[in-house]
């Protein structure tokens, strides 16, 4: 029975990978693991002396950020496999070009790659899991449940960034999109303190972004308090974020490489 292409697409893509993990170790796992330290540790030994019953719900500032993390650390990790690495594989290394010269179709290397991002971000994030348990963030099953909703977070960015970048021709379009686009969600999305703290005319905004349904779920997930209309809600907007994405890759990646 013939290997599915974009199976055989995502083992491409984890063979390369085996060769080039340790350079992003760093963004990966350190970042991440210094923010709970300096933000969880340091000003939530802070944070906590306040009320925080009322305003975190009556976790630690440390419990409250550390799955808002994970879902940051998917978003941060999807973002970037599917910007510079796609912009090399169509106008630098011309990678796609050399797959589409094989039975792979252009759908097969959207999806092989989606799913492979996909694969790494929920990697990542189960390594962090265990790092917040051991920090005493999350229980551990807690943990390890969060990686689920924070591997769907980065796919909800995974499939998105890649239909952007497919249509750009220099790289200047992705200083933008992170330097406008993924630091403000970083920053403003829920990941280090409730959005109901922004002004009201800027919550809206925030409450459409994929990182703030995907912390608001991983949060849910990781502590325990998941109720059910607010999880259908979250995983109604972030599908629509991954089907509107996959398609628009799938049409912008045919458009860009076979004509």
């Amino acid at each position: 029975m013939a290997t599915p292409g974009p199976l055989r697409y995502m083992e491409t893509r984890a063979r390369v990978y085996r060769h080039q993990w340790r350079g992003s170790v760093i963004s990966t796992f350190l970042n991440p693991l210094m923010f709970l330290a300096a933000m969880g540790l340091g000003l939530g030994s802070l944070v906590d002396g306040g009320d925080r019953v009322a305003s975190l719900g009556g976790f630690s500032y440390l419990s409250f950020l550390a799955p808002g993390l994970m879902a940051a650390t998917a978003m941060q990790a999807a973002a970037g496999d599917s910007s510079w690495p796609v912009m090399a594989g169509i106008k630098w290394l011309k990678t796609y070009d050399a797959a589409l010269a094989t039975p792979v179709g252009v759908s097969d290397v959207v999806l092989g790659h989606i799913g492979f991002v996909t694969l790494r971000v929920a990697f990542a994030t189960a390594i962090y899991g265990l790092i917040a348990t051991a920090f005493g963030a999350l229980p551990l099953a807690g943990a390890l449940l969060a990686v689920l909703p924070a591997a769907l977070t980065g796919l909800a960015f995974a499939a998105p960034v890649m239909a952007y970048t497919s249509g750009l021709e220099r790289d200047t379009g992705l200083v933008g999109l992170f330097r406008f686009g993924i630091v403000p969600m970083f920053l403003f999305s829920g990941t280090f303190f409730p959005v109901s703290q922004l002004p009201a005319l800027i919550r809206p905004v925030a409450y459409i972004t994929p990182l703030w349904n995907g912390v608001e779920l991983t949060r849910a997930a990781g502590l325990g308090t998941a109720q059910a209309w607010p999880v259908v809600a979250h995983l109604a907007v972030l599908a629509v974020y991954v089907v509107a994405g996959t398609w628009a890759a799938t049409i912008r990646f045919g458009r860009r490489l076979t004509t």
